[in-house]
């Protein structure tokens, strides 16, 4: 009878434990259980890498998203870095692009419309007149299988069907991104499609370098940009084919300078842009190994520096967060309470020919890398 009770005992002691390693909170204080779903047909759930350092990425498969990233400041203390929800139920419910894969066509195609190979195709207009990040139902709404997974790396694919979004082609897209040891995250994209299209795939993570988005204006970070030319837009944030040289305007970042001391100066693309909202034509070569942006937080000595083989860069300053969206904790997120880093081709490529061109083909494979690479610094 005594051997009957402890065996019991110990059935129920594993139990226990078990259950309590189901629930176990991430380091950033996420737990799992809130981000398992069924969803059209998908089900989600929430992935962790870490490194021998500390460091902590976690990451959704709605949308490919990174919910979390846990890095040092100057003083060791770690600081998760990104806007977010805490539960998938947000990320369904509520409309965003925080931290996620964006396609099939990141940023703006004009008019919702393009002509390939002498057919017109018509997209959802969703952002003044435009297609914006493949329109209302985009990549980021959708469920990726997650294809491999180990400690320091995940890779999550996605059959996007001919037609979607009014999209031409059936697309087989990927997203790998692996955490390395010196603190950086690679993101490596890749599709490939049966039927002429186009496509341009990036990262659409906001970034609050000191973790305090409820108190921490982005005004008060540093960027430096490698880039001389803008693409500029108009009052509906749309390019007009002009290249336009940054020189004597505030929206030169070639030396590293404060943002607040440039953003609310009256300029016209600053008005049009409702602060930065801006593609840099990147002066990079298309070298993965040349740094082609930099942002730095004097409060926490994080930097942030972005490397990428793409051309283009689109700075987004969180014009349009106005503290009704609570996001991680409860926490709201206010007007520039986090900065964007995507990497990209020029927004409406597809309409500008003269560009660098986003068309895939059959047999041909998309593919491109971006690394956000963080360290700290003393003033």
């Amino acid at each position: 009878m005594r051997l009957k009770f402890r065996l019991l005992a110990a059935l129920a002691a594993f139990s226990f434990l078990a259950g309590c390693s189901n629930t176990d909170l991430t380091d950033s204080g996420l737990n799992p259980k809130k981000f398992e779903a069924d969803l059209d047909g998908g089900k989600t759930g929430l992935y962790t890498l870490r490194n021998g350092r500390g460091v902590e990425v976690c990451i959704t498969n709605f949308g490919a998203r990174i919910v979390s990233l846990r890095v040092p400041d100057r003083d060791g203390n770690f600081r998760d870095v990104v806007l977010g929800f805490d539960n998938i139920q947000d990320y369904i419910n509520i409309p965003s692009d925080f931290g996620a894969t964006i396609g099939r066509y990141a940023n703006r195609i004009g008019n919702g419309r393009f002509e390939l190979d002498g057919v017109e195709y018509d997209l959802p207009k969703n952002n003044f007149g435009h297609c914006l990040h493949g329109g209302p139902k985009g990549w980021q709404y959708s469920v990726f299988e997650v294809t491999d997974v180990k400690d320091t790396s995940i890779k999550l694919t996605l059959v996007s069907p001919d037609g979607d979004a009014g999209f031409p082609g059936k697309v087989t897209a990927s997203i790998k991104y692996t955490l390395t040891g010196d603190n950086r995250i690679i993101m490596e994209y890749s599709a490939s499609t049966d039927a002429p299209t186009v496509i341009n795939m990036t990262n659409h993570s906001y970034f609050n370098l000191a973790g305090d988005p409820a108190n921490h204006s982005i005004e008060d970070d540093c960027l430096w940009i490698r880039s001389d030319f803008i693409t500029p837009v108009d009052n509906t944030f749309m390019t007009s084919g002009e290249i336009l040289r940054v020189d004597d305007t505030p929206m030169d970042f070639r030396h590293v300078t404060r943002i607040g001391d440039q953003i609310n100066e009256d300029y016209e693309q600053l008005v049009n842009g409702k602060g930065i909202d801006h593609n840099w034509i990147l002066d990079n070569s298309g070298l993965i190994t040349i740094r082609s942006a930099q942002v730095y937080c004097p409060e926490s000595g994080i930097v942030l520096d972005v490397f990428t083989d793409q051309p283009g860069i689109q700075v987004y300053t969180g014009n349009f967060l106005d503290g009704t969206v609570k996001g991680k904790g409860g926490i709201a997120y206010p007007f520039r309470s986090a900065i964007c880093m995507e990497t990209q081709h020029y927004p409406d490529s597809p309409n500008k020919p003269d560009w660098p061109s986003v068309v895939l083909r059959p047999g041909e494979r998309y593919r491109t890398v971006t690394i956000f690479a963080f360290s700290t610094k003393t003033e």
